[in-house]
C-alpha cells in the first residue's frame, strides 16, 4: 500500500491494491513517513475500510489526536463484537466507539462515573451487545488499569445497538422504551406468564426491534 497522507505517527491514510481509500494503524507506522511511501507492512495493526468518504474525513479528523491505545481497544472490541458474537455492523461504529471509548476514559481519570439508567432494560433486550459491553469493560481493565462500573457497559452496548439496527443514541432509548412497555403489555393479558429464556420470545423481541426500526425510518411494510 501506498501513503496517501500521514495522520500521526499512529495513523495513516493510504491507498489499497483496489484504489480505495484505508485508514491504517500500527505503533510508529507514520514516524518520519510522507506521502507517496510504501507502507512497511510489519508494521501494520488494524486496516480501516470506511466507504462512506465524510465518514472515513471525520474518523481521520477524531483519531489525529486520540491515543494509540484507546484506537487498538475499540478496533479489539469492535472485532469481538464481529466475529464472538456475529454482528453486522454500520460502519459509523468505528466513528461512535472511537469517541465514546476516549471520552469514557478521560472522564474515568477525572473520577466521574455516571449512572445508567436503562442498564437492566439493555441487559434484558441486548444480551449480544450487552455482552459486548462487558467484554470492552474487561479488556480497558486488564490493559489500562481503568476498572468503569457494569453502566458503562450498557452504555457501550447502545452504540452496537445503533450500529446493528442504524438508529441513533436518541432513537435507541425511545426504543428501549417501547420494548419495555410492549412487554408490560404482554404480561398483563397473559397473567405475567412470558418465558424470557425461551425461543419464542426471543423470536418476538427480534421482531419488536426491527418494528421499531422500521417506523423510525418510515420503512413501513404492506
Amino acid at each position: 500500500m501506498k501513503i496517501y497522507k500521514v495522520i500521526n505517527n499512529n495513523v495513516l491514510s493510504a491507498y489499497d491494491d483496489k484504489k480505495q481509500e484505508v485508514v491504517v494503524m500500527g505503533r510508529g507506522i507514520g514516524f518520519k513517513a510522507k506521502a507517496g511511501d510504501t507502507i512497511d507492512e510489519g508494521k501494520i495493526e488494524k486496516v480501516f475500510h470506511i466507504e462512506n468518504s465524510e465518514l472515513s474525513r471525520r474518523f481521520q479528523e477524531m483519531i489525529s489526536e486520540m491515543p494509540l491505545e484507546h484506537m487498538q481497544i475499540s478496533a479489539d472490541i469492535i472485532s469481538y463484537a464481529k466475529e464472538e458474537c456475529n454482528m453486522k455492523l454500520n460502519q459509523s461504529i468505528y466513528l461512535a466507539l472511537m469517541d465514546h471509548i476516549n471520552f469514557a476514559i478521560g472522564r474515568y481519570r477525572q473520577g466521574i462515573q455516571l449512572p445508567n439508567a436503562l442498564l437492566g432494560e439493555i441487559r434484558q433486550f441486548y444480551r449480544r451487545e450487552y455482552l459486548v459491553g462487558e467484554y470492552a469493560l474487561r479488556i480497558m481493565a486488564t490493559r489500562l488499569g481503568v476498572h468503569f462500573t457494569e453502566d458503562e457497559a450498557g452504555f457501550i452496548a447502545l452504540h452496537f445497538v445503533n450500529a446493528v439496527y442504524d438508529t441513533t443514541t436518541h432513537d435507541a432509548y425511545v426504543i428501549t422504551d417501547m420494548l419495555t412497555n410492549s412487554l408490560a403489555i404482554v404480561k398483563r393479558e397473559f397473567g405475567g406468564a412470558v418465558n424470557e429464556h425461551s425461543m419464542h420470545y426471543e423470536r418476538f423481541m427480534a421482531h419488536l426491534k426491527f418494528l421499531a426500526r422500521r417506523i423510525f425510518s418510515r420503512e413501513l411494510l404492506e
